[in-house]
């Protein structure tokens, strides 16, 4: 072992010139392939290492010169000629005279117990070479004795563990610990997030006190969470073995470093051992407006539930985010009305200051013509992968201004409430816009005198889900008028059930057994699924049980219905339902055979070892045979995460007087009134208005086209992932994953009184598009992978109701049609030349079409009303 006495770190003999050969080497491919066809390089060399000077007062601090010589640049896997892009190229062609000049002038590292304490070079050498040289520097920094210690090398400040057995040291460096500037962000929700894991481990061998050979390995992983197939590993080894030791120069005689340093070379000056940022500069590149123009095409709205579009929506974010606040308003100002709307959703969901201060100088809130580009602008701030307070600011600076329409005031303060959601999410809860935000919805609610007011702030809470709201919530559910009880209830719902404290859980209980008041069927049914959902006691489930059999006739089929999903489906109060049920009183056949239409169902869209994800579908009639609500819901969970994907609410009231039927107790005097609310990805829409009011129901069905209303259409960025990273041998290092979705959604709903029949139809078109590349960057030559992932689909919810006899029929379909889906993979190896290897690999598969399967009385009722359709065929209406 170490004869060295008190030496804590490598000790190097005078008068020795210590000959090593390195190398650092590069892989990129995806996460499970092994790396003989990996993409990647390798740069060897020879490097000479020897003692300048011992500290006379201190054997160890010593001082120590590095040169680097010989330098060759090759493939990292034997490869043909012709899929070579070093062939027949000198190293000094590669990477540039002055460049391997600078590389081959040596470097001067003070060592302290094993510690780099000082690394020397020249001011004003390329950011590249220098962090080459850094990484062979960080090679040389061990101590020789087991323990954890912060420490500084090319990576940073990093948590640093040794591990010594006799001659071999084991260092391993926590890379998520090293403070060090990076650029990156990630995504809101984890499941549309990317996993990344990172390891470093050095493995040294030494022999008379000094190094006689390192090993040293880094692995980057990235794994998309939704689907781990989709990811990427770059792997990063450096290799230092002595070759010879020879007689060297005898030590300069000084007393201190800074003497040495000068008799040296008076131009070494001491800089920081961790990595400079470098960005190799993009020559070839298009500017934005020629971008623009290759992929608008793309962007015509009759295309936009395209994968195409999807994919080109990324490729333009890319740009956008390069661009400055000029270049952008070019585009903005010189567009048509056709693809403004495309172009606000790419540049708002860039999310730069330069694309924000573009956007909000062309938007003017004061004028109501450009009401869809406000709305587009709005909505891709609601679904801002990573917002920034600057941006919350400015809407609600917007917010307090004028504003001509006041749908698009309303949309403002309902993403004002998603953006403090996804703040507070990420530890900004305190800051001064958040807290100013808060305050403004709150404070504005209590003083609410309109009902539409407080409609928007409670919509506002519905995203923000701030957990100071749930008394302000509780006090609209039990004392508000139909509409704004029932939005306040839904809002609660949104919560985790670690929130609904025993307040909520009895206001809920007053509500749904109506014990202060008389409330709607709606707000009673979201009472009850918020108490069976929140680990509800065996009393507060006997008593829901109970009341089933006393309640208005459909209510009581729905009740029913919801209790059996939640046995079916297994879910979390499933085992208290089933303890009440053993006891006779709850569970007799009076109580457990009533008739009606209404149901609730849950069933799973895709069980998968990533993700699984489910589909729900409840519908509750009034007692006439018109429809009060239907929703239709789609979760996405993983082990950790839940993401509400999509929800369609289409609700009605007051419809009984078009079919001359008696309103249920409690609902006589309700406005005639039908619209839809939809959420996308977390985010509560604006909900739309079909009509409101019997005079507006009238002139609908007289004029109906049954033409389905627009919910919501655009591109929306949901996967928005970037990294950049340092490798320890000197390059730096990027992934980039970015996944866009071109999403239309329509609602409709129908009546035709010559065949006593209604009808709700619900399309939702997807396409969707992933990009992911992960790039090693070294300045002269760059490595890397692309991945791409693209599906579309479409979803379609349709119910129709016959009420010409009592209980009337109602037929469920949810349908998927065949599924497209592609995956390509391309690895590559670039110089800037232009010499590019490339290697593709592709795969293309259908998911065939699917009708979901609802309850069996579903299937029975639907071949009833298909039955009697036959017999009379003929137009609506």
């Amino acid at each position: 072992a170490f004869l060295t006495g008190h030496t804590t770190g490598p000790s190097l003999n005078n008068d020795k010139l210590y000959k090593f050969a390195y190398s650092a080497e590069v892989y990129v491919d995806r996460v499970k392939a092994s790396l003989q066809k990996s993409a990647g390089y390798r740069i060897s060399s020879g490097v000479d290492v020897n003692l300048l000077w011992r500290n006379p007062d201190n054997d160890d601090d010593q001082l120590i010169k590095i040169t680097i010589k010989d330098v060759k640049v090759e493939n990292v896997n034997e490869r043909p000629d012709a899929k070579n892009i070093f062939k027949g190229r000198s190293t000094e062609k590669i990477i540039g005279k002055e460049y391997l000049e600078a590389l081959q002038r040596p470097i001067v590292i003070e060592l302290v117990r094993g510690k780099v304490k000082t690394f020397y070079s020249y001011q004003n050498e390329p950011g590249f070479t220098q962090n080459i040289k850094r990484g062979l520097a960080s090679l040389f920094q061990l101590q020789l004795h087991s323990g954890s210690s912060r420490e500084v090398d090319i990576s940073g400040k990093c948590n640093t563990t040794y591990h010594v057995r006799q001659d071999q040291v084991t260092k391993i460096k926590d890379l998520d610990s090293c403070e060090i500037e990076r650029k990156g962000f990630t995504s809101h929700n984890r499941i549309l997030d990317v996993g990344t894991k990172a390891t470093s481990a050095t493995v040294y061998v030494l022999e008379d006190s000094f190094i006689k050979s390192i090993k040293a390995e880094e692995n980057f992983v990235f794994v998309l969470n939704y689907r781990r197939k989709t990811g990427a590993k770059i792997i990063s080894k450096q290799r230092l073995e002595l070759k010879s030791v020879q007689a060297g120069m005898g030590l300069i005689a000084a007393k201190q470093v800074a003497g040495v340093i000068k008799t040296l070379d008076p131009n070494y000056v001491a800089i920081p051992l961790e990595a400079e940022p470098v960005k190799s500069e993009c020559k070839k590149c298009p500017s934005l407006s020629e971008h623009w123009q290759s992929i608008r095409e793309h962007m015509h709205p009759d295309k936009l539930s395209k994968p195409e579009a999807a994919k080109n929506f990324l490729s333009f974010i890319q740009n956008i985010r390069k661009a400055t606040k000029e270049d952008i308003l070019k585009i903005i100002k010189s567009e048509n009305k056709d693809f403004l709307p495309q172009v606000v959703d790419a540049v708002t969901s860039a999310q730069t200051p330069e694309s924000l201060e573009a956007i909000l100088e062309f938007l003017d809130f004061k004028d109501a013509s450009t009401f869809i580009l406000q709305e587009r602008f709005l909505y891709a701030c609601g679904f801002a992968s990573h917002p920034s307070e600057t941006l919350l600011k400015s809407l609600t600076e917007k917010f307090k201004g004028d504003v001509a329409s006041e749908e698009i005031r309303e949309t403002l303060v309902i993403v004002m409430g998603a953006l403090i959601r996804k703040l507070c999410d990420r530890e900004g809860c305190k800051l001064p816009a958040v807290v100013e935000a808060k305050r403004l919805i709150l404070n504005r609610l209590e003083k609410a005198k309109k009902d539409d007011n407080v409609q928007m702030y409670l919509l506002a809470l519905k995203n923000a889900l701030l957990p100071e709201a749930i008394p302000l919530l509780l006090k609209y559910a039990e004392s508000g008028e139909g509409p704004i009880s029932s939005l306040a209830a839904t809002a609660l719902q949104r919560y985790d059930p670690s929130f609904l404290t025993k307040e909520v859980k009895e206001t809920m209980n007053r509500i749904y057994h109506q014990t202060r008041k008389v409330h709607e069927k709606t707000v009673r049914t979201t009472a009850a699924a918020i108490i069976l959902n929140s680990n509800p006691s065996y009393m507060e489930v006997k008593n829901i049980l109970l009341s089933i059999g006393e309640l208005p006739m459909e209510m009581n089929k729905y009740m029913l219905s919801m209790i059996q999903d939640i046995l079916h489906f297994e879910m979390p109060s499933s085992k208290t339902v089933r303890q009440v049920l053993k006891d006779m009183r709850t569970h007799n056949y009076d109580r457990f055979s009533k008739t009606g239409s209404s149901s609730a169902y849950t069933g799973y869209i895709t069980r998968g070892p990533d993700v699984s994800s489910t589909y729900s579908l409840d519908i509750l009639y009034s007692g006439s045979g018109i429809l009060r609500r239907s929703n239709m819901n789609i979760h996405v969970f993983d082990r950790n995460t839940e993401l509400h994907a999509i929800q369609v609410v289409i609700e009605a009231q007051g419809l009984e007087s078009i079919i001359a039927a008696t309103p249920d107790e409690g609902e006589e005097n309700l406005d005639s009134f039908a619209g839809m609310s939809a959420i996308l990805f977390d985010f509560q829409l604006r909900p739309v208005t079909f009509f409101q009011g019997y005079g507006d129901l009238m002139s609908k069905m007289l004029s109906a086209t049954g033409d389905p209303m627009n919910v919501v259409k655009g591109l929306v960025l949901l996967t928005d992932f970037l990294q950049e990273f340092q490798l320890q041998s000197g390059p730096t290092a990027s992934a980039e994953f970015m996944g866009g979705l071109a999403i239309d959604i329509s609602g409709g709903m129908e009546f035709s009184l010559w065949y006593r029949e209604s009808k709700t139809n619900v399309k939702n078109r997807v396409a969707i598009f992933v990009a992911g590349n992960t790039e090693v960057d070294s300045f002269f030559v760059k490595t890397g992978m692309e991945t791409t992932l693209e599906a579309e689909t479409a979803l379609d919810f349709i119910s129709t109701v016959q009420f010409s006899q009592y209980p009337f029929l109602v037929c469920m379909q949810m349908d998927r049609v065949d599924s497209p889906f592609r995956t390509h993979m391309t690895k590559y190896e670039s110089l800037p030349s232009g010499r590019r290897y490339t290697a593709r690999r592709g795969k293309a598969a259908t998911l065939a079409g699917n009708e979901y399967p609802l309850h069996q009385e579903n299937s029975n009722m639907c071949k009833k009303v298909f039955g009697s359709k036959s017999d009379s065929a003929g137009s609506w209406f």
